[in-house]
């Protein structure tokens, strides 16, 4: 008897179940949601965003970011010190 592999239930856009017509780049808390603790753009896979919204999403963290609203990175301080403390 061969067992089949349930299928993972697949994630529903969160902006087409609440029917946004459009992704404010103002928002910054909620774009944070969206993007890494590194500062980076989570993608599709991660957050369940269809391709449509997510090309939205993209347009408004880079618009966020050029108004300085997000960061485009977040300074990494590591215990280590580099190469001078060895």
């Amino acid at each position: 008897m061969a067992e089949f592999a349930r299928q993972p239930r697949r994630k529903q856009c969160p902006f087409c179940k609440d029917e946004c017509a459009y992704i404010d780049y103002k928002d910054a808390q909620m774009l944070r949601r969206y993007i890494t603790d590194r500062g980076k753009i989570k993608s599709r896979r991660v957050t369940g965003v269809c391709t449509q919204h997510q090309h939205r999403l993209s347009v408004a963290i880079k618009r966020a970011r050029e108004m300085a609203l997000l960061p485009y990175t977040v300074k990494i301080v590591s215990g280590n010190g580099g190469r001078r403390n060895r």
